[in-house]
């Protein structure tokens, strides 16, 4: 499968892409743990259906040592036992976060305050943007079918 784009060749997305790679080093770089950046990072990507960004974070996240169980039972989170109740709290986030469309009233006060339960104001802030950097780095593969299956841990650090 060939991409409609290829944005490491077009100028434009050169100037603008360059923001998002400083924008997901920031987000690595914040405090809030690495396994839950690849896990969020993963859900919202299957939700979405970003076969670029599943390949990428699944393998990122095995490359840090998570376990083939816990990334296989990502995308069912709410009947695995193998998360803390503080992942449980960013994937929930994330899910409704990247849901707005399908749930109307956007993330519910319940859904944000056992978030907040779980998370200070930095790793909150962390946590949100990431749910948004991710939708949108999804939907620009998707739009523009991105192939996947080539990533190799570490490719854009």
């Amino acid at each position: 499968m060939d991409a409609r784009l290829n944005y490491f060749a077009d100028p434009t997305a050169g100037k603008v892409l360059k923001y998002f790679m400083t924008a997901g080093k920031a987000l690595k770089d914040s405090p809030l743990p690495t396994a839950t950046q690849e896990l969020v990072a993963l859900r919202v990507s299957q939700i979405n259906g970003c076969a670029v960004c599943i390949d990428m974070h699944t393998k990122e996240a095995a490359a840090a040592g998570e376990t083939s169980v816990r990334l296989n039972m990502v995308a069912a989170w709410r009947e695995a036992t193998v998360f803390t109740e503080a992942e449980r709290a960013a994937l929930e986030l994330a899910e409704e976060g990247t849901r707005v469309a399908d749930a109307a009233g956007g993330v519910s006060d319940e859904v944000w305050a056992y978030a907040a339960k779980h998370y200070d104001g930095e790793q909150l802030t962390a946590l949100v943007i990431l749910i948004s950097f991710m939708n949108t780095v999804n939907r620009l593969n998707i739009i523009t079918r991105q192939p996947a299956g080539n990533y190799e841990p570490g490719q854009f650090h």
